[in-house]
């Protein structure tokens, strides 16, 4: 599992004109899935995701994490995370897990992050045609995989 997480003072998930999800303060996290990830894959992950201290302290230091902030979260499927582009220009998308997978992996990531954060979060909506806004605090952008785990 990949996710790509960014600080963002704010954050919308648009399908179709109508926004399905928008928060202020808190994280977006675009979310990739592939055939051999696990339920401790997705655990480790959201866990680390709501845990990860990344904003700032009383004395600018990120010490803080989402949760402890109170922020909250919108989680987006992100199948392009799994892009490879070693050979040529068009980039391969054969580690991503097909939508059958896929689907419920996402769906038990969404409520593993909930249970972490002890609220709802956000989401887009799996295969849709989403206009993914934010304003990205610091910047701040942090890359984790689960099968690499730095």
């Amino acid at each position: 599992m990949r996710v790509t997480i960014q600080r963002v003072s704010s954050a919308s998930v648009t399908i179709s004109g109508s926004i399905k999800s928008t928060i202020e303060k808190g994280l977006l996290v675009l979310a990739g899935f592939e055939e051999a990830d696990t339920t401790e894959d997705l655990e480790w992950t959201a866990a680390k995701v709501v845990n990860l201290r990344i904003f700032n302290d009383e004395n600018g230091l990120m010490n803080l994490s989402v949760k402890d902030v109170q922020g909250n979260i919108i989680v987006v499927s992100q199948f392009t995370l799994h892009a490879m582009t070693k050979k040529g220009n068009r980039p391969s998308f054969i580690k991503a897990a097909k939508p059958d997978v896929a689907i419920p992996l996402y769906e038990q990531f969404v409520k593993l992050v909930e249970r972490e954060l002890d609220k709802s979060v956000g989401t887009g909506e799996f295969g849709a045609d989403m206009k993914v806004a934010l304003v990205n605090d610091g910047p701040v952008t942090i890359n984790i995989d689960s099968k690499s785990r730095e």
